[in-house]
């Protein structure tokens, strides 16, 4: 299990350097500057920038090892609570680091990624709480509809997502058929999800093709099981992130979370960004910096 401080004032200077390695790389991907990637050549340590040198050495490119990348978005109403806030308000900035976190995901040219947005267990909380979720869930899909089609992303859900109010399935069904055909990334919404809920209904469906006959007990095997999830059409599971320094799986993705690493970071969900995925990403072992080599010139 991995887990890194979210940054603070006073941190020892291998956190401060692994936060300013992390931040510059950010800035490089977001922006184009290649110069600002700055990983020192051969050491492994992080820098701001690289320092200059008499030949030029090419460009510096982050590329993920790592394929999937799940998240557990923790830490909204404490968020709010240190700030005086009410917890709508934490759900609300929360939003906002889930189209940060997209967004960078993509940029980083990741195949997958999962983001537990509302558990079996989260209808159990306040009814205000629950529709206000329920109207920044709406609000989400209609907002980013334009960018999740225009960028190549698919959106899927895992989950029971019949038990979502009419005014959030119809959107959230539109824009999952419309991307459905896109190749980009795959953004999977963990909505009204259980782990357990999910391996029991893939039991169930394992359990009715006995019934009818067409599958023998004796034949189920792990592959048949994986292939009754959810999340079959999904690559295997490289990552699962959780905010808020809390080290508990919660019930998310036990099937296919089984060989996949842990890390977690205090860092409240509202305050997650590009700069965090990709310090999770390298801290976890998962991201790796490489240079490209500089055109040849043309020989005459």
């Amino acid at each position: 299990m991995q887990s890194s401080p979210c940054p603070q004032s006073g941190e020892r200077s291998r956190h401060v350097l692994a936060h300013a390695w992390a931040h510059a790389l950010a800035h490089a991907l977001a922006h184009g500057d290649p110069a600002a990637l700055g990983m020192a050549a051969g050491s492994g340590e992080p820098t701001a920038t690289r320092p200059a040198t008499s030949e030029p050495s090419g460009e510096e490119t982050a590329i993920p090892t790592a394929r999937h990348v799940a998240i557990i978005m923790d830490g909204n109403g404490r968020w709010a609570q240190q700030r005086g806030l009410p917890r709508i308000a934490g759900h609300k900035q929360g939003a906002v680091a889930v189209r940060d976190t997209v967004r960078a995901a993509r940029r980083l040219g990741l195949s997958a990624l999962t983001l537990y947005a509302f558990s079996e267990q989260n209808w159990g909380r306040p009814l205000d709480e629950v529709s206000g979720l329920m109207q920044l869930l709406h609000d989400y899909v209609v907002d980013e509809r334009s960018e999740i089609l225009e960028n190549g992303i698919r959106l899927r859900t895992i989950g029971n997502i019949t038990r979502l109010p009419a005014f959030v399935r119809r959107p959230l069904e539109s824009l999952i058929a419309d991307s459905a055909h896109q190749s980009g990334m795959t953004l999977s919404l963990a909505l009204s999800y259980g782990g357990r809920e999910s391996i029991t209904d893939a039991a169930r469906s394992l359990l009715r093709a006995v019934a009818e006959g067409t599958l023998q007990p004796e034949d189920i095997d792990e592959d048949m099981v994986s292939a009754a999830m959810q999340t079959a059409d999904l690559p295997p599971v490289d990552l699962i992130i959780r905010t808020s320094g809390e080290r508990r799986i919660s019930n998310f993705l036990l099937w296919e979370g089984v060989h996949a690493r842990f890390y977690t970071t205090p860092c409240l969900w509202p305050d997650f960004n590009q700069k965090e995925l990709l310090l999770a990403l390298r801290q976890s072992h998962l991201l790796q910096t490489q240079s490209s080599p500089l055109p040849t010139a043309p020989t005459t």
